[in-house]
């Protein structure tokens, strides 16, 4: 009887062993899509962040280079009156 006793405790030791890893494997997992959901967020902010300022360049360049009105020149072959 000493042998069924013997493989019933490795039995029951590989059993534990195993109800152990998967459970540090569930934990490591949930660790995993929490930190995947939070770096996700921070991206998703600094990218809106990137556009919002990539647009507001791009707007103050579109101001700057607005052509002012200028005078027109008189043409060469036009009679200037005084």
């Amino acid at each position: 009887m000493g042998n069924g006793s013997s493989k019933a405790a490795v039995h029951l030791s590989r059993t534990q062993e195993y109800q152990q890893a998967t459970s540090d494997y569930a934990r490591l997992r949930k660790a995993e899509q929490e930190k995947t959901v939070r770096l996700r967020a921070l991206r998703l902010t600094k990218e809106a962040a990137d556009r919002e300022a990539a647009d507001e360049a791009a707007a103050a360049k579109a101001a700057a280079k607005k052509p002012t009105s200028k005078r027109r020149k008189a043409s060469a072959g036009a009679v200037r009156q005084t």
